[in-house]
This record gives structure tokens, C-alpha cells and sequence, in this order.
């Protein structure tokens, strides 16, 4: 019997081949979609499931308050793993991560940059899961000066893998590290990523306030990290009162599998993922697939007179209600497995643009092959039947006598329930023009932005080599001969990387925290900075080359620092910045600068203290300004410059304007995938309505022929068959603007500075989509109203 529905199927998809194609295309491309998404969302939400003991592991993350401010941060102290392995029974292993372990490698005449390198307790084998290809986990990083590589990595200094064991390389001359293991790569969906790990020195110590470190927890239990989280305040009492008092203390346990799409403290291993994009292209997908489908509810019981009497006959001959379902289900099923071998091929072929655009590196056999076939095959047939269960029920319903007639009888619910689902294509549609829009027009907000100083044609790059800082003067004094360089400074960190450190600011004549202590921004910069830079200094003045700024440590402070503190005169100001080995230090405010940002615009700029290197070491960054003419030739001067000071390390430089924008990156893929599916959504919904309007010229073939025997002009047959659809939309239009406000406003709540929703946007929005339906059934209503009325009434 199946197999008979089947046949039948295949003569009436043969038969109509135009309508057939319009479910087929407008499934197939939904599919593709929604196939692509779920492609991404496993990727997003498989982050460090590798791992066997995933379950039980935990990272470690601060969370402090007072009247000051705040502190949120993924980071801990340096003695924080050890205090947790002693004091809390529920933690079996506990592992420090530094991500400063990276360099340049030396190995005989070879040199390799390698800055994804950190520094690790060998504990971290006992808690993560990597492939050992060469080595013992128990004893690879148990010693100091170890070193374990990826394979990658050992391929690169050595050429071969399997050889690399025993075999030392070095950081700096009096730095060797002995080669104990080699390991596979770290997975792709990894939140911690290294291509090298190194050990920990023996005599490794540090202050509790002065968080640097990873800290990552192995517990018994899965459940015990509420126990632990519960005493925070004992382990505050007993370890960090004393560099951090007066605050509202809280340890968090985070979950590894939900650091990636769920952490965003301060201070991250890197650009983690949002559980929020995983919602909405998850939704988003589901909606592709269901505008796919609604095209297929519409057409199929739009064209239901088409069946009648064949629904008639067969239930005349002994056809039950439950038969004809099944017949229809059979159809609808076959249409389904036509449009994913179709959505198959598009997916394949759409990949390498998805991952290109994403960043990502999906596969089509994301799930393994036999996996992936078996989904495909059961999505096919979930599919076909979810599409055809409306369907079916509609067309198996009509009552046997009426269908022979022809009879359709009241179809006023059915054509409601048609529209309706019309309706809901365009809402879909437009809140997906309207989040496109916003998006585009806050990245490019953040992007224009005045950001405090001028950030056209400054360049940052670092500074390897201990001896080329300790000649930065002579390096910058070389590079202003040219013409082509405007101006040269040096600082501690590249600003609009989002990891400037923090300190302590105004602490007590006892070492403890005062009332109006703050946690402030700390930025090492020379004297050149300030107007390299064009920073505006509001009160005061800039640091004077010399000694008589370092020896009485002055200090810059800016506008927002000046403003928590209510301070109406801070120039001038003595103010104690910290304790060092028991010894207070003070320091002199000689400036206050406007305020401009070191992060990007999610952050609000925060309390900022500018401070002169303290030893040449300090000096690890170069701000180099060009001439807004000829950069190529200033990159290469600079680089010949340069060069003569550090031969062996080239200029990995970066602009500005870059590091800012690439804190965007995350909101850019968003945007631009959200663009692409909001074409195929329009897409989608544009051919059903091309469908149906064709659908009903055909319906409707002898009204036109009469109206232009008539006299009825084309521009009347337009309308008449593309008014209602065209209303529809802009009822669409009215519902979709207030849900797009809402869901656009949540999004920009992320952002510290943003743009303003216009009202416009909704109204360039409704009348695009307005727009882009007219056209659709314009086309066919055009070559409707220009047919021969002749041939549409010869048979009267």
C-alpha cells in the first residue's frame, strides 16, 4: 500500500511540476538553513566535553563588592590552588594556569614565536584529557624547566614528533626547558588552547590580592561545588582579609562546559561564545525551516479543489479518512526526501562560506557519516510528517458527495488560518531585517566613535627582546628622523585588547583597604604617550622627561577616576598606591586626562591611573604614529629601524583601530550570518507567495479574461491579485515592530555605549519587505494580466 501512495505521489508532484518545485526549493533551502545552524549550535555547545572527568571540573572565579565598586574576574592568586586542595575536603586535584609562558623558541639555528604557550602544575593531566603520544602525564611537567609540546609544535623545532623527547630548547640563554612528552593537539572546542605547556618553578609564590592565574578545580563530587561556594567567606576571612578588606566576597565554581557560552568576567582565556546567540540562530533556524513549511501548508491546501474529486472517488471506492492521510503523508514524505538530498548537496556546497564568515571549522559530517545519514534520513521523514499533518487532515476531511461536486463549502476558517500563517512568514521576516539593520548600525556606532584620542595610523607591536627596551629612546629618537612617522611612544600594554591590569588605588597608612579605596586601570606609559596618542589633559600637566617624575612616582590620573572620588583639586594630591613588603608607597597626582577608552564599547570606561616605567623592562610596547601618506614605505621604514636593534625578531605590528574592532568580531559574524538568513527567510517566504499568487491566477484565469474583455486595465489586474497578500504584509509589519524593538533593545543592553533604535529603521524595514512581496507577485500578476483573454474564455 506504501509503496502504491508512493507512486501516486511521484505522478502528482510529476504532474504539477511547477508547484512541486516551489515546495521542493523553498523546503530544500529551509532545511540547508536549519541543518547549517544546528551545525553550529553543536559546535558552540560541545566546548570541552572532550574532556572524561568534563563533570567534575571547575574553574575557579572572583566576585568582590564594596562602595567603591566592583571586581568580577575568571583570575585567582597564585597560592589560591593549593589553599583549595588544603582546606576543602570535596577537591580531589587543583591546577594553576598561567597564559604567560610564551616566547621565542630556540633550537640550535632554528627560532620560532610560539605565544600560545602557558605555564602549568603538572596536576593539569590528572584533570584534562590530552592524548599522550610520547611521555609520562605523571612525571612530564613534575620537575621545573619541562617542557611538554603538541605535535604540531615538536613538528616545527624538530621536523618529527617521535624524536623530540630528551631534546632541550630554549626561552632566553639561562632558560632551558627539557622536552618530556608530546601530545596530541588540543581539540578545536576547547576554551583553554596551547600549542606547549611548561612547568611552574618550585619557589613559586605570590600575594593573595594579586590575582594572575587560572585556577581550575578536580572535585569528588559534580555536586559539591555549592558546599564549597557556601564557605567563601571563611576562605576570604582566612586567606584574603588582609590584601582585601572592607569588601563583599564571593568564590564561584564555575561548570568547565558552561565557561564558553556562559562566562564573560573579566580577564577570559579568550573570546568566549554567548548562550544568547545560541538561542536566537537556534530559533532562527526552527523559524527558516517553519516558513519552509507553512509554504507548504499554503499551497497544498490552496490547491485543495484540485484533489477534490479525486478525494471523492477514492472515498466512494472504500477509502477511509485514515487511508487518505496516510496517502497524503506519503506524498508529503516524498517531498521532504527530494528537498534534503537537495538541502544535502547546499549545505555541502554553502560550508566553506559558513565557516568562513563564522570562524569556524563545521562539517558536514559534524555527527560521523553513518550518524549524519541516519539524522538526515529521520529529519526527512519528521519532517514530511510535521509538514504533512495539516494538510492531511484538511484534505481528508471534505465530505464525499460535495467533493465529487466539487463542492469546497465554507472555506472562510481555512483561509483565515492561511493568512495567518502568511502573516507570521513576514513577522519572521521583518524582526530579521529590523535586527540586521540595528546591528550594522551600532557596529558601525563603535566603530566611528570619538574614542578620547586619535587612533588613525598609530600602530602597537611588542617587544621581545630585553635589549631593545632598555634602548627605546634610541629607538624612537632613529625612527622621528623620517618624514614619515609622525610620532613614537612606548607603554606596558596595547590598549583595545581588553586586558589592561588592575591594581589597588589609595590604600591605608596601616596596609589595609580604606573606605574610599578603588580597584583602578593601570596603564605603564612614557612621557611621549600623552601626545603621541592626542590624549587632552583637562587639568595639570604630562610627565616631564627626567628624573624628578619617577623619583616622586607621579602619577595621571583621568576624568572618571576624579569624578568617584568627588576629588575638586586632585592635581598636586600625595596618595598611597600600594604596599611593598610592608612598605606603603605613595605618589604624586601632576595630571588629570580626559577620559578616553582603553577597552571596547561594551565596557564603560573605568578609573584609569597612567604610571612611568619603573625599569626599562616595562617598556615592552611601542606606539608608532604614521604619516597619512606613503605607509608602506613608513611600515618599512620602521621595520629597517627596528631591525637594527632586534635582528632577530621581526615587527608582528597591529593599528589601533584594529585591536578595537576586533573585540567586535564576535558581533560582526552574528550580523553577517543574521543577514544571510534573513535573505533566505525572505527568500522562502517570497516563493511561497509567488506560489499562491500563481495559484490563484490560474483560479481565477476566465475573472481576468472577462475583466479585460471589460476594459480592465493591467494595473487593476495587478492589484486585484496582489492586494490582499501585499495587506497581509503590512499587518506583518505591525506586529513585527514592537517585537523587533524589544529583542534589539535586550541585545544592545551589552553594550556600555550604543546607538539609538530610530523609528525609521521599522518603517524602512516594513516597506522593504512591503517592497519585496509586490514585486514577487507583480511578476506573475503581470504576466497574468497580459495573457490572452481569448484563450481563457474559448471553452464558454
Amino acid at each position: 500500500m506504501i509503496y502504491s501512495y508512493l507512486k501516486i505521489a511521484w505522478r502528482n508532484l510529476n504532474k504539477h511540476r511547477f508547484f512541486s518545485l516551489v515546495n521542493i526549493c523553498g523546503l530544500a533551502i529551509g532545511i540547508a538553513a536549519f541543518w547549517v545552524i544546528s551545525l553550529y549550535v553543536a559546535s558552540e555547545v560541545s566546548y570541552d566535553r572532550y574532556n572524561r572527568k568534563a563533570d567534575r571540573i571547575f574553574r575557579v572565579a572572583q566576585h568582590g563588592q564594596w562602595s567603591g565598586g566592583s571586581f568580577n574576574l575568571a583570575i585567582t592568586s597564585i597560592p589560591y590552588a593549593p589553599a583549595m586542595k588544603a582546606d576543602y575536603p570535596e577537591v580531589e586535584d587543583a591546577v594553576r594556569i598561567d597564559m604567560e609562558g610564551g616566547g621565542k623558541i630556540t633550537y640550535g639555528d632554528k627560532r620560532i614565536m610560539a605565544g600560545d604557550i602557558s605555564i602549568v602544575d603538572n596536576s593539569i593531566f590528572n584533570i584534562f584529557s590530552y592524548h599522550f603520544l610520547d611521555g609520562d602525564p605523571n612525571t612530564a611537567l613534575a620537575k621545573p624547566h619541562c617542557i611538554v609540546l603538541t605535535k604540531t609544535l615538536a613538528i616545527k623545532i624538530f621536523g618529527d614528533a617521535t624524536s623530540a623527547v630528551g631534546k632541550t630548547v630554549s626561552f632566553d640563554k639561562d632558560d632551558p626547558n627539557l622536552v618530556t612528552a608530546v601530545i596530541d593537539d588540543v581539540p578545536e572546542y576547547s576554551t583553554f588552547k596551547f600549542s606547549a605547556l611548561r612547568s611552574f618553578n618550585d619557589n613559586l609564590t605570590g600575594r593573595w590580592g594579586a590575582a594572575g592565574v587560572f585556577t581550575y578545580v578536580l572535585l569528588k563530587n559534580a555536586d559539591d561545588y555549592k558546599k564549597i561556594e557556601a564557605r567563601s567567606e571563611q576562605f576570604y576571612n582566612k586567606h584574603l582579609k588582609n590584601d582585601l578588606n572592607n569588601i563583599h566576597y564571593q568564590m564561584e565554581l564555575q561548570p568547565l562546559t558552561s565557561i564558553h557560552l556562559h562566562s564573560h568576567l573579566d580577564y577570559e582565556m579568550g573570546n568566549n561564545g554567548n548562550i544568547t546567540y545560541v538561542y536566537v540562530f537556534g530559533l532562527v533556524g526552527l523559524l527558516i525551516l517553519g516558513i519552509a513549511v507553512i509554504n507548504y501548508f499554503n499551497l497544498t491546501t490552496a490547491r485543495s479543489s484540485v484533489r477534490l474529486r479525486e478525494i471523492g472517488i477514492r472515498k466512494v471506492i472504500g477509502s477511509d479518512r485514515k487511508q487518505l492521510m496516510l496517502m497524503f503523508f506519503s506524498e508529503s514524505v516524498l517531498f521532504t526526501t527530494f528537498a534534503t538530498v537537495i538541502a544535502l548537496v547546499l549545505v555541502q556546497a554553502i560550508l566553506p562560506y559558513f565557516n568562513h564568515l563564522s570562524g569556524k571549522a563545521l562539517d558536514i559530517w559534524h555527527f560521523g557519516l553513518a550518524k549524519s545519514l541516519l539524522l538526515f534520513a529521520g529529519f526527512a521523514l519528521v519532517a514530511g510528517i510535521i509538514s504533512g499533518i495539516y494538510p492531511a487532515l484538511f484534505l481528508s476531511g471534505f465530505s464525499t458527495i460535495p467533493a465529487i461536486k466539487g463542492q469546497l463549502g465554507n472555506q472562510s476558517s481555512t483561509i483565515a488560518f492561511r493568512k495567518s500563517l502568511v502573516v507570521f512568514q513576514f513577522v519572521t521576516t521583518i524582526v530579521m531585517i529590523v535586527g540586521s539593520c540595528i546591528i550594522y548600525q551600532q557596529l558601525n556606532y563603535v566603530m566611528n566613535k570619538d574614542l578620547g584620542f586619535n587612533k588613525s595610523q598609530m600602530l602597537t607591536f611588542h617587544i621581545h627582546s630585553r635589549e631593545a627596551r632598555s634602548k627605546m629612546e634610541s629607538i624612537k629618537a632613529q625612527l622621528l628622523q623620517s618624514p614619515l612617522i609622525q610620532s613614537a611612544a612606548s607603554a606596558g600594554n596595547p590598549i583595545g585588547n581588553n586586558d589592561i591590569g588592575l591594581n589597588d588605588f589609595n590604600l591605608g597608612p596601616d596596609g589595609n583597604t580604606a573606605a574610599d579605596t578603588k580597584l583602578v586601570e593601570t596603564l605603564i606609559v612614557d612621557e611621549d604617550f600623552i601626545p603621541a596618542m592626542q590624549i587632552k589633559v583637562a587639568a595639570g600637566r604630562n610627565f616631564i622627561k627626567g628624573v624628578s617624575d619617577s623619583a616622586n612616582n607621579a602619577v595621571i590620573i583621568n576624568e572618571t577616576l576624579v569624578n568617584e572620588l568627588g576629588w575638586k583639586n586632585p592635581v598636586g594630591r600625595r596618595v598611597r598606591t600600594g604596599v611593598d613588603h610592608g612598605v606603603i608607597t605613595f605618589s604624586t597626582i601632576v595630571g588629570v586626562v580626559k577620559d578616553f577608552n582603553t577597552y571596547s564599547l561594551q565596557h564603560k570606561i573605568a578609573p584609569l591611573v597612567l604610571t612611568l616605567p619603573a625599569q626599562a623592562n616595562d617598556k615592552d610596547n611601542l606606539y608608532v604614529r604614521l604619516g597619512k601618506t606613503n605607509i608602506p614605505a613608513a611600515i618599512k621604514y620602521m621595520q629597517d629601524v627596528y631591525s637594527r636593534f632586534d635582528p632577530e625578531n621581526k615587527i608582528d605590528y597591529h593599528f589601533l583601530d584594529q585591536n578595537f574592532a576586533n573585540q567586535y568580531q564576535s558581533e560582526q559574524k552574528q550580523g553577517n550570518l543574521l543577514l544571510i538568513f534573513t535573505v533566505l527567510a525572505i527568500s522562502i517566504a517570497c516563493l511561497g507567495l509567488f506560489g499562491l499568487v500563481t495559484f490563484t491566477a490560474q483560479q481565477r484565469v476566465k475573472e481576468i479574461g472577462i475583466r479585460k474583455v471589460l476594459g480592465a486595465s493591467i494595473a487593476s489586474i495587478v492589484s486585484l491579485l496582489s492586494k490582499e497578500l501585499v495587506q497581509l504584509v503590512l499587518m506583518a509589519t505591525l506586529i513585527a515592530s514592537p517585537i523587533a524593538w524589544f529583542a534589539m533593545s535586550k541585545w544592545l543592553q551589552s553594550f556600555a555605549y550604543k546607538t539609538t533604535i530610530h523609528w525609521w529603521i521599522f518603517i524602512a524595514a516594513g516597506a522593504a519587505a512591503i517592497l519585496i512581496a509586490f514585486i514577487t507577485v507583480s511578476i506573475r500578476s503581470v504576466k497574468a494580466a497580459l495573457a490572452n483573454p481569448v484563450k481563457s474564455l474559448r471553452s464558454e
